[in-house]
C-alpha cells in the first residue's frame, strides 16, 4: 500500500512538472491585453531560466503597459541569465521587473507558493498568471480567491468538477478561458519523463511527437476571473424542443441534451448540457444551476449521476436559458 501511494505521488509530481509552450501562451493572453497595463504581474510557479510565462512577460513588458514581474518558484537555482534583464526574479530566487535595473534576490523559505514570503509578494500581485501544479490545484485557487486576485491560469480539465471549483464556476467568479476546452494543450516534459512516455504510454494519448520532441498531453483548459469577449458573446440556437428528441432524466426534473449546439431555442426548464457548454456560457444568456451528482445528492441524499431509463449519463451542468420566461 505504501508503496502505491509512493507510485502515485512520484506520477503527481511528474505530471507537475509540465512546462507550456510559448505559442499557447500567446494565444490566449492576446485577449487580455487591456487587463494588464499598470499591473503588476505574478507568475509564482515560474522558474525564469525555463519557463515561457516568464519568457512572455519579459519580451512584451513595455508593449503591455506592465508596472511589475515578478516570478518565484520552488526550485533553488543560480539567476545568472538576469544580468541582462530589466525586471526582478526568484526561487530561491525572486525576480521582480519595473522596467529599470534588473534586481535578484535569494529567498529565505523554500519558494513554495504557500510560503510566508511568496504570500507577501502575492499581495502586492494585480493579475496572477501561470501554470501551477495540478496535484495542487485546489489550494491554489483557494488563495488567490482568499486573496482576491485576478487570474489566468492553467489546469486539468476535470477541475471544472472540483467541489471546490464548480460552486466559483456557479457563482461566476471563475470560468473558462478563450482558448476552445477542444484544443490540445502540448507541454514540454523534462527528458527522462519524455522517455518514460515513450516506454510506457500511447502516442496520442499520453504524449505526441512534434518536430521530433515528444510533448506532454494532458486535458488542460485556461481558467480565468478578468473578463475576455468569447464570455460576451450569445450561443445562437437554432432547434425547436420537442419530448422525443429531449427527453426528461429518470431522478430529476430537467431535459436532458446531448450537444451544446442542440439546446433547444424555446425550452424555458431546466436543461442538463454537456460539461463543454462552458466553452460557451455566457452568463448574460444562462444561469447555471448546479451539476448532476450535488443536485441529487440534495435531492435523494444519495450520489448518483442523472439517469435516463435507467442508465446513468456522462456528467451534466444543469442551465437554464435566461432569455425565455416560465
Amino acid at each position: 500500500m505504501a508503496g502505491n501511494k509512493s507510485l502515485h505521488a512520484a506520477n503527481k509530481a511528474k505530471q507537475d512538472e509540465f512546462y507550456t509552450q510559448l505559442p499557447d501562451i500567446e494565444k490566449e493572453l492576446k485577449h487580455y491585453r487591456k487587463h494588464f497595463h499598470g499591473k503588476t504581474v505574478y507568475c509564482n510557479c515560474d522558474d525564469p531560466t525555463i519557463s515561457n510565462f516568464f519568457r512572455y512577460f519579459h519580451l512584451n513588458f513595455a508593449k503591455l503597459g506592465l508596472k511589475r514581474l515578478i516570478t518565484t518558484c520552488y526550485r533553488n537555482q543560480q539567476p545568472d541569465l538576469f544580468s541582462k534583464h530589466n525586471m526582478e526574479t526568484a526561487a530561491g530566487v525572486k525576480y521582480v521587473g519595473n522596467g529599470t535595473e534588473p534586481t535578484v534576490f535569494q529567498l529565505k523559505e523554500d519558494g513554495d507558493f504557500r510560503s510566508r514570503e511568496c504570500i507577501e509578494l502575492l499581495k502586492q500581485a494585480d493579475i496572477v498568471v501561470t501554470n501551477p501544479p495540478f496535484s495542487l490545484f485546489r489550494e491554489y485557487i483557494a488563495q488567490l480567491v482568499e486573496y482576491d486576485k485576478k487570474f489566468v491560469v492553467i489546469g486539468n480539465k476535470n477541475a471544472i468538477t472540483y467541489k471546490e471549483i464548480f460552486p466559483l464556476i456557479k457563482g461566476d467568479k471563475l470560468w473558462i478561458g478563450h482558448t476552445p476546452m477542444s484544443q490540445d494543450l502540448l507541454f514540454d516534459v523534462p527528458e527522462d519523463y519524455a522517455q518514460e512516455l515513450l516506454r510506457t504510454k500511447k502516442q496520442g494519448s499520453a504524449y505526441k511527437i512534434v518536430d521530433q520532441i515528444v510533448k506532454g498531453r494532458s486535458e488542460s483548459i485556461w481558467f480565468t476571473n478578468l473578463d475576455h469577449k468569447k464570455r460576451q458573446e450569445d450561443l445562437i440556437l437554432y432547434k425547436k424542443y420537442s419530448p422525443d428528441e429531449y427527453p426528461k432524466y429518470d431522478n430529476y426534473d430537467a431535459i436532458n441534451v446531448g450537444k451544446t449546439a442542440d439546446i433547444p431555442v424555446d425550452y424555458a426548464g431546466e436543461m442538463g448540457v454537456p460539461i463543454t457548454f462552458l466553452d460557451k456560457h455566457n452568463p448574460e444568456q444562462f444561469e447555471i444551476i448546479g451539476m448532476d451528482r450535488p443536485l441529487i445528492t440534495e435531492l435523494t441524499g444519495k450520489q448518483s449521476r442523472f439517469k435516463i431509463k435507467g442508465k446513468e449519463i456522462f456528467a451534466r451542468i444543469v442551465v437554464r436559458n435566461r432569455r425565455i420566461q416560465q
